[in-house]
């Protein structure tokens, strides 16, 4: 069975913002979800916080092009009125992270990759950055 990966805002802004150091490790997850040994999912929060962060640095048109070329390999989790609740009620200190959390375990999401694990301290699902996912993965 595939491991179901939900990759926090931060990941996908590096993929498509091209951010460095850290593009090279989420395009890698990318690839491994382009060739359909992993599945990747997010939040419809992502999509909307990852084009209003890179609009700021780049051509709107551009972006929505790599928002769809992404959408292509990931799937995205509903953000409901039942997560919005569990997320006020949860114990995140990041609002946004809570709602990130409880869109991951609706999915049935084995991992969260981060680059901001100190934000899931509250997690039951294991939280890895890319690189460190990246290592795990290479070790099976």
């Amino acid at each position: 069975m595939k491991e179901k990966l939900f990759l926090d805002t931060n990941v996908v802004i590096d993929l498509l913002g091209e951010r460095e150091p850290f593009y090279v490790s989420a395009a890698k997850i990318a690839t491994l979800a382009d060739k359909g040994r992993i599945q990747i999912f997010v939040s419809a929060l992502t999509y909307s916080t990852t084009y209003y962060l890179l609009a700021r640095f780049e051509n709107s048109e551009v972006i929505k092009e790599k928002i769809r070329k992404f959408k292509v390999i990931a799937e995205t989790s509903d953000l409901t009125d039942k997560i919005i609740d569990k997320g006020l009620a949860s114990r995140f200190s990041d609002f946004e992270d809570s709602l990130q959390y409880y869109c991951a375990l609706k999915m049935d999401c084995n991992i969260i990759i981060t680059r901001n694990g100190k934000d899931f301290k509250e997690s039951e699902i294991p939280v890895l950055t890319p690189d460190e996912y990246l290592n795990s993965f290479r070790s099976n």
